[in-house]
């Protein structure tokens, strides 16, 4: 067994703390605990998975594991966007109105609302933190292509 022996300096408690975290004992429970807490997480996903395209995945920092929840699906993709908030906390509901380039709405729906799954809160054993609802809001989306304008949906 090690004695540590600390004496206050310039930078405090940090240095001590950092000089701990780093030991090789400690980063690999750190590692150990990361890779549990997406087996739970990736455990729970499956069984909400809808379109297959969410994914649970693991990075490690300089002292610190992460577990991440990603979805990019076919309406982000290409904004590089990620639907893992709304998968995690759920989302109010919102109404769309498709306009075409004359400013003329082709189309009007609504959004529902979607209650939160809460996949890494559960997996990593932590308190539900509800966030709070929000009023409803319209959203205007222009419409794409050769029909966008003539009124027609």
């Amino acid at each position: 067994m090690a004695k540590l022996y600390w004496q206050p300096g310039p930078e405090g408690k940090d240095k001590l703390h950092k000089l701990v975290a780093e030991l090789d004992g400690v980063q690999d429970e750190i590692w150990e605990r990361t890779f549990e807490i997406a087996a739970r997480a990736e455990a729970l996903l499956v069984q909400h998975r809808a379109e297959g395209i969410a994914r649970i995945d693991m990075a490690k920092g300089d002292i610190d594991g992460y577990v991440v929840l990603e979805d990019t699906n076919r309406t982000n993709r290409n904004t590089n966007a990620n639907s893992a908030l709304s998968i995690e906390y759920g989302r109010t509901g919102y109404e769309v109105e498709l306009v075409g380039r004359d400013g003329e709405v082709i189309k009007e729906y609504e959004v529902g609302a979607m209650e939160g799954l809460y996949i890494l809160t559960e997996a990593s054993h932590l308190p539900k933190k509800r966030k709070p609802v929000r009023s409803k809001k319209k959203v205007r989306i222009k419409a794409k292509g050769k029909k966008a304008g003539r009124g027609k949906g």
